[in-house]
């Protein structure tokens, strides 16, 4: 099983040299990944019920594509996770660029997480419906997968058109892996027609059998291996004891986990040494367990 850290962006500040740190320390230790949440807008607590929210715009987020190749070229092994890119919010043409400029500067260790997102204010005032963000993100999968594949694309859809166009350089492997996140229907049947991967919610393995189910069934529709799909399991310690940590890992490994990546965010940890240091609990869990 791999694993990954999430980039806790949110607690350890901007500093350049901090992130530097951050990132060569999660490499020096043998994670196999980085993964990067993302928001490009937040709304201001004071005029919008923010109840629901995980982030408002008190939280700071890096562009992940900057931040990536920023990273390329501080790291040698670390495979680069967006986990997730909110696609529907974003010039699908201009996507493909950037995952492919990333892939290549890092020697191929970009790993393209994507879904729908939940800010809907956020993707309205990105200039796109956050009523049709589904569709247009079925079409958009479908439009990468060819840009990244061929150097002229033909393509006409409901939200996109283009006619004898394409990008330069292609992918060096010919595709990038594109994952997803999300557990709703529409989102396991989009990933199991489109994806390489499932970035799973953070939750209790309980609480996803359902959706595991229904994926390993759609992928089996589609003529596909439910095994070779990867599943990228999250453990987050401040919602998730020590004491359960057993069960939790276990009844993910059920559900098919092939990765295994660790949020030490709301911890209250303020420096990148505790960040570290709690990685490397989560890291002597897994190796025993």
């Amino acid at each position: 099983m791999k694993l990954g850290a999430v980039f806790p962006q949110t607690e350890i500040g901007p500093d350049p040299e901090t992130i530097r740190r951050y990132a060569e320390g999660v490499e020096a230790m043998g994670f196999d990944y980085l993964l990067a949440y993302e928001h490009v807008l937040g709304v201001d607590p004071a005029r919008y019920d923010t109840s629901g929210y995980a982030y408002t715009g008190k939280d700071p987020f890096h562009e992940p594509f900057v931040l990536f190749g920023y990273l390329a070229a501080i790291t040698r092994r670390l495979e680069l996770v967006t986990g997730i890119l909110v696609l529907p919010q974003r010039n699908t043409f201009v996507v493909a660029k950037q995952a492919v400029e990333v892939d290549l500067l890092s020697g191929g260790r970009l790993r393209l997480g994507v879904g729908t997102g939940w800010n809907v204010e956020e993707v309205r005032a990105m200039g796109y419906n956050p009523r049709t963000r589904g569709r247009r993100m079925d079409e958009q999968v479908r439009l990468l997968r060819a840009l990244w594949s061929a150097p002229y694309v033909d393509f006409e859809g409901d939200y996109h058109a283009v006619h004898g166009l394409g990008i330069n350089p292609l992918p060096p492997r010919g595709q990038i892996p594109l994952w997803f996140g999300g557990m709703a229907d529409p989102v396991l049947r989009r990933m199991a027609a489109y994806g390489d991967g499932w970035i799973a919610p953070g939750i209790a393995p309980e609480r996803a059998r359902a959706g595991a189910e229904a994926l390993r069934a759609y992928l089996r529709d589609a003529g596909r291996d439910p095994v070779t799909f990867g599943v990228d399991a999250r453990l987050t310690p401040a919602r998730q004891p020590r004491e359960t940590w057993d069960a939790y890992v276990e009844g993910w490994r059920a559900l098919g986990a092939t990765h295994f990546c660790c949020n030490t965010m709301g911890l209250g940890l303020r420096s990148v040494d505790k960040h570290l240091a709690a990685l490397e609990e989560f890291q002597a869990f897994m190796t025993r367990a």
